[in-house]
């Protein structure tokens, strides 16, 4: 067992040695498909474990007092695992047709091999801190993918500001865990869940709000949100692999894993919960009127990831595992089939100039119908079963205000869903390109998901029984909330469907000014731009002038003053003046040393 663990975590970091050797060599689909099959031996590796129901610790060797490098491997950490594991082997399968003709090819495959490797690693730690290595491994790879392309400065600068948003927020997850380790002495999760309860509630507090303050920015929730939209950027598997199925969902991983902290202080949950129901609306707003095919799906992520910060806010750590993981599935398949759009259209992502693809990507259009049915939460996909959940523990939970604005944004889901939909493939073709629908390789890449968003839902009390060794079973299934629920959807889609198959929303409606304001993000990456990052590179600008004028000043100054006497006192060559000098600049000298 512990073999397969071993396997499972070093395969991607064997996969990530691979390629780095060949990086800067002719791109080669034989490298890629090795790789690939090392992520898959990793999965099948997580899978056996996780059918195994392993539970055991792993410990390599002590890195400092009250830490080891060491591994749990448990329901919670092997969930993630497999849901890692079985979308980055499709992400890799499916790169090889996306990537195929980029001269970056085998450098590609290594960072997703690295990644893989950093977000095992942040799953399967044992402990607060090597969480944080892995939480900051993803983030490198985040930013080395979203930046693939660096040579346009717009993907530099998309893969720059996630890199930077995510380490303001990482600066409060440290001093969480550094006051965590102050409080008990160490990090390993076991000993820290044991001790927690004797600590001060503020302490606590502080402790919860520091590590939530990280989870933020890794899962952008508002205000560290800006960063996931702009991160589309990046090649469209990256997009699949990390902004939608993996780093992301690692904020709500790391409240699922410190529920033993959050059970103490109910009110950092609320709030956490609060925050979450706020995101879901949100984010959906936003994406009701986007034009870009992917920005409109990474706003569907943001939205989601509401949905499971409410169920961990709430303390329904199992609930929110199950979203995650059902999440990953569809949304993952939903990215990879706008990678088929892109292709098809010359990487067009404006859905307005799309239109009448459904005949020429039947496949890819089958594809993301189901994707979109399962996101929209349309019975029997996987969808309905873990939104509703998390819809029906807010309401028998009687926190009503969140499941109405839960029940409202999946009224929008499922019309922005359709509303992509009809756009893109079931609307008269607004184009003149001559799409044709992906490789094989590809679409075989994407069968397991299509049938895991299918048939993942069905799973629900066998998972939430298999969590229930590490999480509380919650039965949250809810009558009257899966009416609601269905009812909501279904409006959404049938609205969609109406509204543009017969243009109900005319051109004039861009015009007004609740538009303009979900159009613009409700300028709040405008609000950034003018009001902190320009008075920032305004202060950068002063303290640049200080540094030139004051302190260069005066350092010229004085060496200046030095010059001049020298100069005077060279002047008279006097031989034992000089040697007077020299021996009493080496007495100084040897004083400095002893006084070091």
């Amino acid at each position: 067992m512990q073999n397969l663990a071993l396997i499972s975590l070093f395969a991607p970091f064997a996969s990530f040695l691979l390629a780095s050797i060949f990086a800067l060599k002719q791109r080669s689909i034989l490298l890629g498909f090795a790789c690939s099959l090392l992520i898959a031996l990793s999965t099948i590796s997580s899978l056996i474990l996780f059918f195994e129901n392993a539970s055991f610790n792993l410990t390599l060797f002590e890195w400092f007092i009250g830490v080891n490098f060491g591994f749990d491997i448990d329901a919670v950490s092997l969930s993630m695992m497999s849901v890692v594991g079985i979308v980055a082997t499709c992400v890799h399968f499916y790169s090889i047709f996306y990537m195929e003709k980029d001269e970056g090819f085998n450098k590609f495959f290594a960072y997703l091999g690295l990644f893989v490797f950093s977000m095992l690693f942040l799953v399967m730690s044992d402990n607060f801190l090597g969480l944080f290595v892995g939480w900051e491994g993803v983030g490198l790879c985040s930013w080395l993918l979203i930046g693939f392309w660096y040579h346009n400065d717009k993907y530099s600068f998309a893969a720059n500001e996630a890199f930077i948003m995510n380490r303001i927020a990482d600066l409060g997850m440290l001093l969480g865990i550094f006051w965590l380790y102050l409080q008990v002495g160490t990090l390993k999760y076991s000993e820290v869940f044991a001790m927690v309860s004797s600590l001060e509630h503020n302490a606590l507090i502080l402790i919860a709000s520091c590590l939530f303050i990280g989870a933020m920015g890794k899962s952008a929730q508002f205000p560290l949100h800006t960063w996931l939209a702009d991160a589309m950027a990046g090649p469209t598997p990256v997009s699949a692999l990390i902004h939608a199925a993996t780093m992301v969902t690692a904020g709500v991983y790391l409240v699922i894993r410190a529920g033993g902290i959050y059970d103490l202080v109910p009110e950092v949950g609320y709030l956490i919960a609060i925050l979450g129901a706020f995101v879901a609306l949100f984010a959906a707003s936003m994406a009701l009127v986007a034009r870009d095919l992917k920005r409109i799906i990474a706003y569907s992520t943001l939205s989601q990831l509401g949905y499971m910060f409410v169920a961990a806010g709430l303390g329904a750590y199992a609930l929110a595992l199950f979203h995650l993981a059902t999440h990953a599935f569809f949304k993952s398949l939903l990215f990879l089939g706008a990678g088929n759009v892109m292709h098809a259209m010359n990487d067009e992502l404006d859905i307005k100039k799309m239109g009448g693809l459904a005949k020429p990507l039947k496949i890819t259009a089958i594809f993301m119908t189901i994707a979109s049915l399962a996101l929209a939460g349309i019975y029997p996909f996987a969808g309905f079963f873990s939104k509703d959940l998390i819809l029906g523990y807010a309401f028998i939970s009687f926190y009503h205000g969140i499941f109405l604005t839960l029940l409202i944004a999946a009224f929008m889901t499922a019309f922005y869903s359709f509303r992509l939909l009809m756009l893109v493939f079931f609307t008269p073709k607004r184009h003149s390109a001559h799409p044709h629908e992906a490789s094989k390789i590809a679409l075989l890449a994407m069968s397991p998901l299509v049938i895991l968003a299918f048939v993942a839902g069905f799973f629900e009390h066998s998972f939430l029984g298999y969590l229930s060794t590490k999480l509380v079973f919650i039965d949250a299934q809810n009558g009257l909330v899966m009416i609601l629920a269905s009812v909501a959807a279904m409006l959404g889609v049938l609205l969609a469907i109406l509204a543009y198959k017969f243009s109900w929303f005319k051109e004039s409606i861009e015009q007004k000014s609740v538009y303009k304001l979900l159009q613009n993000d409700y300028f709040i990456p405008r609000f950034y731009h003018q009001f902190l990052v320009s008075k920032y590179a305004s202060l950068c600008e002063v303290a640049r002038k200080f540094d030139i004028e004051l302190l260069d000043g005066c350092v010229r100054a004085m060496s200046a003053f030095a010059f001049k006497l020298s100069q005077k006192i060279l002047m008279p060559n006097s031989l034992s003046l000089m040697l007077y000098f020299i021996v009493g600049a080496f007495v100084i000298l040897l004083l400095l040393v002893w006084g070091v």
